[in-house]
């Protein structure tokens, strides 16, 4: 099913085309996984996943008019299984945590939430081993630091030529594109050190 979404004032929705190259990285990632989608907005990208075959998807978002259409989509569509919670991003991340396979982190833009975000994800355990995380944001911003389990090396070389905060360590760089303002990203939490695990 072909998935459209309208722009709003308050919601950014990821382009087609971005959304297409987005899915081809992730293939036989998507079905049967449980993904998180932050800063849900649209919910785009989580129903990208679930048109996709995704075990379940949790959408977050604050904008309860947005909630309110998200639901109206998935009860329209009858999309498998899926959960809005209407909630700041990053308080929800630091509730309890229940670990997701898949995560699609896109704030607003001018937000500067992407790297607190990044570090709750990682410091919360809301990443399963060898989860892969999706990040978006403005291509002249760059991405924040990230969490150090997110690649170390190539996670802070790769964050350092887009112009982005450190992210975690465990976060390995996979793909990285820019299509006219939009600059996206995809990371994998590699497996635990030996340090992390003692």
């Amino acid at each position: 099913r072909k998935l459209r979404f309208a722009a709003s004032a308050a919601i950014r929705p990821t382009p087609d085309r971005v959304r297409e190259t987005l899915f081809n990285w992730l293939g036989a990632r998507t079905p049967g996984a449980r993904a998180l989608d932050l800063f849900a907005g649209s919910g785009a990208l989580g129903l990208e996943a679930l048109s996709r075959g995704a075990a379940h998807v949790t959408f977050v978002e604050h904008d309860e008019a947005a909630v309110r259409e998200l639901r109206a989509r998935l009860a329209a569509w009858q999309a498998g299984d899926a959960r809005v919670v209407r909630a700041d991003a990053l308080r929800y991340l630091a509730g309890e945590a229940r670990p997701f396979d898949l995560v699609f982190l896109d704030p607003p833009f001018a937000s500067e939430l992407l790297g607190e975000a990044a570090r709750l994800l990682e410091e919360r355990h809301w990443l399963e081993p060898g989860a892969l995380i999706y990040l978006e944001c403005a291509a002249r911003a760059g991405l924040p630091p990230l969490p150090a389990p997110w690649g170390a090396l190539k996670a802070l070389e790769c964050a350092a030529r887009a112009g982005l905060p450190p992210l975690p360590a465990p976060w390995g760089a996979l793909k990285a594109k820019q299509a006219g303002e939009v600059g996206y990203h995809l990371f994998a939490r590699t497996a635990p050190l030996a340090a992390d695990t003692a």
